[in-house]
């Protein structure tokens, strides 16, 4: 039976040396041209630009394999139940983050963006247990799908949406770029702004 990276081994055996540099697909070493699509590798916890051929290879989400798809769903969660006690209980000093399972460690890790990017948070787990409770988690995809949360200063009702990872990494990328001080500055906050404008319009509602 031929495994995967019997198929990688053979696209890459067949990539012309000598050719001239551009973007390329991280595993077969093809042209990607301009769009292309990501995968995860697990145990690294990096994203991969891939092209679609290499991209479909790792779309079986009941193989155990060491890359995994990020697929393109985004779907809008109302009524979340993650208000502003249960924030201020994660211990999450900004109003945005984005929470996934590592399948490797096995839980649930939460991430907030900043100056330095993407920083970890101390997820309380007893907490986490109470939010995790509508059933709508459990429709995240291990490691490539994302809770993504905004929980402005001007309300206690969270903007939830279920996004893909690399997206939230998008986003993190972006606003780190244009953060100013403590609290990010006007330029970011209009980058916050537009994102979850734009999540919310690719978003397909998903109630409780």
């Amino acid at each position: 039976m031929t495994s995967t990276l019997d198929v990688l081994a053979r696209i890459r055996a067949r990539t012309p040396a000598g050719e001239p540099t551009g973007e390329r697909c991280e595993m077969c070493a093809d042209p990607m041209g301009g769009e292309h699509q990501h995968v995860v590798n697990i145990a690294g916890r990096q994203l991969m630009c891939v092209c679609r051929a290499c991209y479909l290879l790792f779309t079986d989400t009941s193989a155990n394999l060491r890359y995994r798809a990020v697929p393109d769903r985004f779907l809008s969660l109302p009524d979340f139940g993650l208000g502003r006690r249960e924030w201020e209980a994660l211990q999450i000093p900004v109003g945005v983050a984005f929470f996934f399972r590592n399948s490797a460690l096995e839980r649930t890790v939460a991430f907030y963006p900043g100056p330095a990017g993407a920083t970890e948070s101390e997820l309380d787990i007893a907490t986490w247990a109470a939010v995790s409770r509508d059933p709508r988690v459990g429709l995240l995809a291990d490691d490539v799908e994302a809770l993504l949360v905004r929980l402005p200063d001007d309300t206690d009702e969270p903007a939830c949406f279920l996004v893909p990872i690399d997206a939230c990494y998008e986003f993190v990328g972006g606003l780190r770029l244009l953060w100013r001080g403590f609290d990010g500055g006007a330029q970011a906050r209009d980058f916050i702004d537009g994102f979850f404008a734009g999540v919310a319009e690719r978003s397909v509602v998903r109630l409780p």
